[in-house]
């Protein structure tokens, strides 16, 4: 199962994620797929920056968000896009 998901990267106690496409059997940190975004939690998540045209295009494949991805996706609005073209289908 593919997965949209975050993998940490920054220093000891400075956290910062990227917002991956990977396998589900890869570890959090490892190999992925894609990389469609980033995101700082010392920022508020509207500041999070995702690629909504990929994004939309992977869950419309079937990849599933993670509850901190998902939170993300529907704060910025992308989610709800991805919603409403999978029931235009």
């Amino acid at each position: 199962m593919v997965k949209i998901r975050l993998a940490r990267i920054g220093r000891h106690f400075d956290p910062s994620y990227r917002i991956v496409v990977s396998d589900s059997r890869s570890p959090r940190d490892g190999r992925c797929i894609e990389q469609i975004g980033h995101y700082d939690p010392m920022l508020p998540v509207t500041e999070a920056v995702v690629d909504e045209e990929k994004a939309v295009t992977w869950l419309l494949r079937g990849a599933v968000p993670s509850d901190s991805v998902k939170t993300i996706l529907s704060k910025k609005g992308i989610y709800a896009k991805y919603l409403s073209q999978k029931s235009g289908k």
